[in-house]
């Protein structure tokens, strides 16, 4: 465990989006481990060439030409090149401004992991859009904003296509009988849990009063929405426990929790471990 490590890096709007852009692409030479961080926007990353492991909420995923990834503010992530096979990388960041209301379900519906593998002509066509973002974006014009947009958005719907190919769907997803109302709030919940998330805001964003979004959403998920927030806290902890060397205070808030004995009185109820009896029981 690296003792000099202390907590994940957060990444701000303000070092690195340039008002009033709303958007910035990199091509990134990954060479050495880029430890475990967040961001306050959103990225969305192509491999062109190189191998390595991407570490997505304490998950490792090996990662290799065509693999594409999408991170939202409530993701933690760490990137490790092998040796000797540097990551060439297209990095997209934007703010939500790219993903419209009535995109977010085709994109986040019951999808919480946005990884996947482009092969062939697939991954040729998506790397000739990042290029095209690449190109816009160094020759700006006044039309490339339009440029722009579309090809952030068909991206984004290529990825969450490829990603349902691969999962087993939540039964609620698409589900026309789950209130239109309770499915905004699980896309909601996903990319905020880790944040102060209230009842009555939630009901509040979904346009709902408080108790009848309360008793939708206890009917429709099958809990109450404190405990799906607190299942999302938790499992997220665990992860980060599993998988990173990241100090446990760091985790318990990191996590959405308010208090450290709170996290540990929760944590030992689910899993029957304390926090630090988990991870000694893990394999980092």
């Amino acid at each position: 465990m690296d003792e000099d490590f202390i907590g994940p890096e957060r990444l701000t709007n303000e070092k690195f989006m340039i008002l009033p852009s709303p958007f910035r692409i990199y091509q990134t030479t990954i060479e050495q481990r880029v430890r475990t961080h967040w961001h306050e926007f959103f990225e969305m990353s192509f491999v062109r060439s190189g191998a390595g492991t991407h570490i997505l909420n304490g998950n490792p995923i090996p990662i290799s030409r065509g693999h594409s990834f999408l991170l939202t503010p409530a993701d933690f992530h760490e990137v490790v090149p092998d040796s000797n096979q540097p990551l060439h990388i297209y990095n997209l960041i934007f703010t939500n401004r790219f993903i419209k209301d009535e995109l977010m379900p085709h994109i986040f519906e019951g999808i919480s992991v946005h990884s996947c593998l482009f092969q062939a002509e697939e991954c040729e066509f998506i790397e000739q859009v990042y290029k095209r973002i690449w190109e816009e974006a160094h020759n700006w014009r006044s039309d490339s904003e339009f440029i722009v947009q579309g090809s952030i958005e068909r991206l984004l719907i290529d990825l969450s296509r490829k990603c349902r190919q691969a999962i087993d769907i939540p039964q609620w997803a698409g589900n026309t009988a789950v209130h239109e109302g309770v499915r905004k709030s699980l896309i909601y919940i996903q990319h905020h849990f880790r944040t102060t998330l209230s009842l009555e805001e939630v009901a509040s964003y979904c346009g709902l009063s408080t108790n009848y979004f309360s008793e939708c959403f206890s009917r429709m998920i099958g809990m109450p929405f404190q405990v799906y927030v607190k299942e999302a806290r938790l499992q997220f902890a665990k992860s980060l426990l599993g998988t990173t060397t990241l100090p446990i205070t760091d985790i318990c808030f990191a996590s959405g929790f308010n208090t450290l004995p709170y996290f540990e009185r929760a944590f030992k109820q689910k899993f029957a471990l304390s926090p630090r009896d988990y991870r000694k029981s893990s394999v980092y």
